[in-house]
């Protein structure tokens, strides 16, 4: 029914007291992992570099008795390097703005401290995981440090042309990585000749790649999409939790863990 005419109502109403919650809940999703669990060394130049020995292909190994030894030049350790990136966050508070009292804080410069240092962390992690090339900088440009995909993915792809990242889904693709220095060209991800789902059988021939070109994959790092496909993989497993009769059951809908052979992944 209608309200009858000359009622006061809230809308339109001056005078009504503010209802405000005196907590300012955070909206930052933030999962750093590669920032926070990465190993890290202290650098003393813009520039930093490192040396890395590739072993000599695995081959049959067998001598005659009493031969005499043939010996064979070392192969020098690549040289890599990438440059250090300035990363900063900055924000302005008045004097009046601070003395004020406020909802749900005290201080708009320690809130506005740790909003900033979070989100500059989220920017070093974007970083990280990127596909930008290094720079050394110059005049109005500057410095920028290597991502991971970039070191993974310098160099010629047979059949989809260069600096490309594979979506490895068979044993025969590969994807090459930089031979020395840092990347210089901007990877892509090839469309071509791999298309189709994430699945686990592509999940294990990359992690054999991992392996033939002597990495120890520990962790998986997968945006939500990926996520989602792996949480799908059925593999030899079925998902059976055993629970008491006593206790509550729980629903398992992902998996945290990954057993391929004898190594866990995280």
């Amino acid at each position: 029914m209608a309200a009858l005419a000359g009622t006061t109502q809230t809308y339109g109403n001056i005078g009504l007291r503010e209802d405000l919650s005196d907590v300012i809940f955070d909206l930052f999703p933030e999962d750093t992992w590669c920032l926070s669990n990465f190993d890290r060394e202290e650098a003393s130049s813009t520039k930093t570099e490192w040396l890395a020995q590739e072993l000599a292909a695995a081959g049959a190994n067998k001598q005659e008795e009493g031969a005499d030894g043939a010996f064979a030049s070392l192969s020098p350790p690549a040289r890599y390097d990438t440059y250090c990136q300035i990363s900063s966050k900055s924000f302005i508070v008045s004097d009046t703005n601070e003395a004020v009292n406020k909802a749900g804080r005290k201080s708009d410069i320690a809130r506005g401290a740790i909003i900033k240092m979070r989100e500059m962390k989220r920017d070093m992690e974007l970083t990280i995981c990127s596909s930008q090339i290094a720079s050394e900088g110059g005049a109005g440009t500057s410095r920028a440090t290597a991502g991971m995909e970039a070191w993974i993915g310098d160099a010629t792809a047979a059949l989809t042309g260069s600096h490309v990242i594979l979506a490895t889904s068979t044993a025969t693709y590969s994807t090459p990585a930089v031979a020395s220095g840092h990347p210089t060209t901007l990877t892509t991800t090839a469309v071509t000749p791999t298309t189709g789902a994430f699945t686990s059988s592509s999940l294990h021939y990359a992690l054999q790649a991992v392996w033939e070109e002597g990495g120890d994959a520990r962790v998986i790092l997968a945006m939500a999409g990926q996520k989602r496909a792996i949480d799908a993989f059925t593999s030899i497993a079925t998902r059976f939790v055993d629970v008491s009769r006593a206790a509550e059951a729980s629903i398992t809908g992902a998996a945290n863990l990954y057993v391929k052979g004898s190594v866990t992944l995280q």
